[in-house]
């Protein structure tokens, strides 16, 4: 009988990466192919077979499919986008250890994810010269027990949970043993795009140590959220795991308040409060998502003019050196 934690390895493992494979699985016109291989050499592609399921079949400009599918037009080197555009290599105080923000450091644990998204703004990251993982994680650690200003640990990537749990509760464990630190933070796309990766094993270790787990989900688009996702994240919800959202503003995907507006009832149907919008970071590669900022500005005043208060992400850009994210108003 396969177990819950073999089914999410399995769908890891026959992830959709050959663009002719997803063009074909969705009836899409062959001329996107040559295209889309050549993008997808700079940056593969990766994509699980369940999120394709919530691809509308031959529409080429679908918004869950214009996320993940390869275009020539990333390979095109454009003034103004760059492969560091919110500053990560710079703010490495360790190999994989980000140190941005008072209070808090970010942990790249590995470069891998279940899915590549196209606007990903780590999308040039050096993950192998990067590896906090090295040694044991021994440098990690003990950076963390010289900066007793630290209270809260971001795992990220890439996706941290596509980590064995063994290995994820080794270092939480470890973590804990930490006395000042507070909140073990995940940043994941997994429980929307894989969302058979919500075991049992994985709330055992999540809610199992003494600090306070949270969890930031990233979707996009409300067509992200089917019923096997939503499942994922009530699993999470009815374990007492904080659910928030940050969304990245993206033309052709979700550059409508109409759509803005159904994603964030349907997050919040799902137990997941919505967070953060955010302008795109300008990576090489992705110009062709860019939505002017002024066109954003009036995206949130209309979701303020429609929603509650507590439906309305905040807008914010994150920009190399600053502080903390930079609320556009």
């Amino acid at each position: 009988m396969i177990t819950r934690s073999e089914d999410w390895k399995n769908a890891l493992a026959d992830t959709v990466r050959d663009p002719a494979e997803l063009i074909e699985l969705l009836n899409l016109p062959q001329e996107l192919v040559e295209p889309a291989r050549q993008a997808a050499a700079a940056f593969p592609l990766r994509v699980p077979r369940g999120f394709i399921n919530r691809m509308k079949p031959g529409d080429s400009s679908d918004a869950v499919l214009r996320q993940i599918l390869p275009l020539g037009a990333e390979n095109t080197p454009l003034a103004g986008y760059s492969t560091d555009p919110v500053g990560d290599r710079s703010a490495a105080a360790l190999p994989g250890l980000l140190h941005k923000y008072h209070g808090r450091v970010l942990l790249a644990i590995t470069g891998a994810c279940a899915v590549n998204c196209r606007y990903c703004f780590r999308r040039h990251f050096p993950y192998s010269a990067e590896n906090p993982a090295q040694g044991d994680w021994q440098q990690a650690l003990g950076y963390l027990r010289q900066h007793g200003e630290v209270n809260e640990v971001i795992l990220s990537g890439g996706d941290p949970l596509v980590y064995d749990d063994e290995r994820l509760a080794e270092l939480t464990q470890r973590l804990a043993a930490i006395p000042h630190l507070q909140t073990l933070r995940i940043h994941s796309r997994l429980p929307i795009v894989l969302p058979e990766r919500i075991n049992d094993p994985l709330l055992t270790w999540l809610t199992g140590s003494r600090l306070q787990p949270v969890m930031v989900v990233h979707v996009n688009h409300p067509a992200e959220l089917n019923h096997e996702a939503t499942a994922a994240l009530e699993r999470l919800r009815s374990a007492g795991i904080p659910l928030l959202n940050q969304t990245v503003l993206l033309k052709g995907v979700n550059d409508h308040p109409d759509t803005l507006a159904k994603l964030s009832d349907k997050l919040f149907a799902a137990g997941v409060i919505p967070y953060y919008l955010h302008l795109l970071d300008r990576v090489q590669g992705a110009a062709h998502f860019e939505v002017p900022e002024t066109h954003a500005i009036e995206l949130v005043a209309t979701l303020r003019a429609r929603l509650a208060g507590y439906l309305v992400p905040r807008l914010v850009r994150e920009i190399a050196g600053a502080p903390g994210k930079i609320p556009i108003t």
